[in-house]
């Protein structure tokens, strides 16, 4: 891509002024279409060092109401300090419904950063393409308008430019060591550039600016901006496709299929809870030594023991290294973004841990039966879920997903204990009462879910709840289990 771009032909400096103010005016004019269509817009700038990509968003902002929009720069981090997934900054970075975010570099700079550096390895290199593709696709399924620029400039422009701000103490700051390499390695960084642009061209396209002519790069930018905005606000949401069974699934049973008959006496479950408590202490000290993050979903029946589960989990670990999150309706803010976005925010450091009582698997269950989406969303979910779990175990994280199991009559005694003791009744609202009218519309949606998201990376675990001790012992013994395996792999991989 950029070794065949081609230079803008001169043009009268004055006409191109012209086109810009009538530009600017023309998008001042759509951006009431924007709040009233509840369209959100990301636009990504990225380019060489000195292309002026800081410029271009300062002409691109100049006449848009502050209300309507942020200009975020994400750090780039070496991978060394990486303490979240490689697209956490810019997943936790899109606009609410009906604003505009430009992000000053983003993902393109990071990985080609990260693969000149030697950080990463060719592997993961192709997974970070593949991780961005999806993530386009997702903003772009889920109604964004994405728009990617990249400016260009020639070896010796950027040399001059560079020259010229290290020049005058007041500019010299603005020029890193990063950038001085990435002068000196120009033909390098141009090979790797043009690899990333090209393979990251799937879901949304790339339009490349001559950063040599300033004026000529603001008015192409604002023209495909102001024209992609007009046609966004013209058209249907693009939807995306359904489910796709891309995955490898574990084959899992119906929820009415599985046994829910194990119990343990009292005694023993007191013994056993005290030993695995004590072994899940050391172990969370083991993960947060060796910087593995770890995430814990939990979904279930209402009064199905969720909280009492989680609460046995989280006593032994220590305070300073976990996180509970309990997931109710979404806020208006995150309404107003993608589903997955109140989840990324959410995600544990590395050598943490969080524990999310409800997860994204809203979107599949209640969303669906109660229309909160529509059916087109709530289809292309499923993999959408696949894609966001996979980039997580790919970040090294250890996922574990329980359904917290139990049958319609001990939930209907449950409820009415609840009811008929003042201590509990806190415990119960109408809302449960109404889901539990529509327990088989429930139990459909749970056995679609877990059906086509328990994957081989991430897969599902039923736990057996009539018998609320016997299914705090199991998931203890799950959670070792795996947090085990992982500290066992991390050791090899130190080893090797």
């Amino acid at each position: 891509m950029l070794k065949d771009f081609e230079k803008s032909k001169p043009e009268d400096k004055e006409i191109v002024s012209t086109q810009i103010r009538e530009m600017r005016d023309e998008l001042f004019s759509y951006l009431q279409g924007l709040k009233e269509k509840k369209l959100p817009v990301l636009v990504l700038v990225e380019g060489w060092a000195a292309a002026g990509k800081g410029s271009l968003i300062k002409e691109l902002i100049s006449e848009i109401d502050p209300r309507f929009y942020n200009v975020i720069t994400p750090p780039i981090t070496p991978e060394r300090e990486a303490r979240y997934p490689f697209l956490y900054s810019y997943a936790t970075a899109i606009p609410e419904n009906g604003k505009i975010i430009f992000l000053d570099s983003g993902w393109v700079e990071s990985l080609v950063r990260a693969r000149l550096r030697l950080e990463i390895t060719q592997e993961e290199y192709k997974r970070r393409i593949r991780q961005i593709n999806e993530f386009e696709r997702q903003l772009r399924d889920g109604g964004y308008l994405v728009l990617k620029l990249f400016l260009h400039i020639d070896r010796e422009e950027q040399a001059e430019r560079m020259e010229r701000l290290c020049e005058k103490a007041e500019t010299a700051w603005r020029v890193t060591d990063d950038d001085l390499w990435q002068q000196r390695e120009y033909r390098h960084f141009l090979k790797c550039y043009d690899e990333v642009l090209e393979k990251t061209d799937e879901a949304v396209h790339w339009h490349i600016l001559d950063g040599k002519k300033r004026k000529t790069a603001v008015r192409d930018a604002l023209k495909l901006m102001t024209g992609k905005i007009k046609s966004a606000l013209e058209k249907e949401r693009y939807v995306g496709d359904p489910f796709r069974e891309e995955f490898p699934l574990v084959k899992m049973p119906l929820l009415s299929e599985v046994d829910l008959s194990p119990a343990i006496e009292e005694e023993e479950y007191k013994k056993e809870l005290k030993k695995l408590q004590n072994r899940l202490s050391e172990l969370h000290y083991e993960i947060y030594m060796r910087r593995i993050p770890v995430v814990i979903g939990y979904e279930g029946w209402d009064a199905a023991g969720k909280g009492g589960n989680i609460r046995r989990v989280a006593y032994p670990l220590d305070p300073r290294g976990f996180d509970v999150h309990p997931i109710a309706s979404p806020e208006p803010h995150e309404l107003n973004r993608h589903f997955l976005w109140r989840f990324w925010t959410r995600l544990p450091r590395s050598g943490h841990i969080s524990i999310f009582d409800r997860t994204w698997y809203g979107r599949v269950m209640v969303e669906r039966l109660e229309g909160f989406c529509s059916e087109k969303d709530w289809k292309r979910a499923y993999n959408e879920i696949n894609e966001f779990e996979r980039q997580l175990t790919e970040w090294g994280a250890v996922v574990l997903k329980f359904w917290i199991h139990i049958d319609k009559d001990t939930q209907l005694a449950r409820f009415n204990d609840r009811q008929n003791t003042p201590e509990k009744q806190w415990k119960i609202t109408d809302e449960d009462w109404r889901n539990r009218e529509k327990w088989d519309l429930y139990e459909e949606a749970v056995n679609d879910m877990i059906r086509k998201t328990s994957t081989e990376n991430a897969p599902w675990y039923i736990i057996e709840s009539n018998d609320k001790k016997y299914a705090r012992l199991r998931t203890l013994r799950i959670i070792i289990k795996a947090l085990e395996d992982a500290c066992s792999h991390a050791f090899e991989r130190q080893l090797g």
